[in-house]
């Protein structure tokens, strides 16, 4: 790494701020939390044991929910408490700072499923910790066509839902045909117009507040499980032959319209920057690998260089898609 980036890695390491979505509520106290979920709380967590980037501090405590009713009755409880917390899903689509999170994770590991082959058209009742990609899997095992696209999207179906995740020109608003979702008062199913979606965005999303993807029901069409799994497999090989293996938190950054911010990124000279132990991936400049030993920092700073440089030779500000998640401050 050259001594500009150096210098300027050493700089950016101590920024952070413009992406930041704070969440509401108290630090947590540990006694009221043992006394209400018990042995369940587990304390002073690494979260990179929980993030695909393999980065982030200590979570000061954290809950595991195993059923969407299970994860109802949580959140219900902290919001009874006005305690902070994030929930978490397969942890791919987010940043953890390194000083870890002050408040309460809550990890969602609420999987069931339910296919119905036989309604028209077919359809999926899922979890919202239901892994998006393995349920595109059991899909084609079925012959139901329609997530072909999201086969490899590592993220869970909740995920998906507030991030209207796509790839190949699909996302999974015009799969989605409602959701179960947790508020204050309780529970209610939106359709997906009431979404309002817009690339890789919901209005859950740019309106972020006290309501919880519990479960969705996504609409499927009637194949042949050899069709699908062709059409499946064609997109695999396109996504190897483009995307890198190895620890990393997906698409950085929103593509700005008209435009790829890989490619971008690519034309700013920057595939292939190394800070510390991260790295932006020689194969594609959208993705921030973690090659071993990266800290969130590292990560950062190459986030902070990427926008830097971009802005500076194109005049386009990038759009992170990742979340930073922590305290992190913002400096000038």
């Amino acid at each position: 790494m050259s001594p500009a980036i150096n210098r300027l890695a050493e700089r950016l390491r101590s920024r952070s701020g413009y992406w930041i979505k704070k969440m509401p509520g108290l630090p947590p106290d540990l006694t009221a939390l043992r006394t209400a979920f018990g042995e369940r709380l587990q304390t002073s967590v690494p979260m990179a044991r929980y993030t695909s980037a393999r980065v982030g501090g200590l979570a000061e405590a954290l809950l595991v929910a195993n059923t969407a009713n299970d994860l109802a009755g949580i959140v219900q409880r902290l919001w009874q408490m006005e305690v902070k917390h994030w929930i978490l899903g397969g942890g791919s689509n987010v940043l953890v700072d390194d000083q870890g999170l002050h408040g309460v994770v809550v990890i969602n590991r609420a999987r069931q499923v339910r296919f119905d082959v036989t309604a028209t058209p077919a359809y999926v009742w899922a979890e919202s910790g239901t892994n998006f990609g393995a349920l595109a899997r059991q899909a084609a095992s079925r012959g139901l066509s329609g997530l072909e696209w999201a086969s490899g999207i590592p993220g869970t179906l909740g995920g998906a839902v507030i991030n209207n995740a796509g790839a190949y020109g699909a996302d999974i608003a015009s799969n989605l045909l409602l959701a179960d979702i947790l508020h204050p008062n309780g529970r209610e199913n939106w359709p997906v117009e009431r979404f309002e979606y817009a690339y890789r965005s919901s209005l859950l999303k740019r309106q972020p507040g006290q309501r919880v993807v519990l479960a969705a029901v996504l609409t499927l069409q009637r194949s042949t499980p050899e069709v699908v799994q062709a059409k499946m497999n064609e997109l695999s090989e396109r996504r190897h032959r483009s995307q890198p293996s190895g620890a990393s938190m997906g698409s950085m950054f929103k593509n700005p319209p008209g435009e790829a911010a890989g490619r971008l990124i690519d034309m700013a000279g920057l595939k292939g920057t190394q800070i510390g132990g991260a790295q932006i991936s020689t194969l594609h400049g959208n993705f921030f690998i973690n090659l071993g030993g990266a800290t969130a920092a590292d990560i950062y700073a190459l986030i902070c260089l990427a926008r830097s440089r971009v802005a500076e030779q194109f005049g386009i500000t990038l759009e992170l898609e990742v979340e930073l998640l922590g305290d992190w401050q913002e400096q000038e």
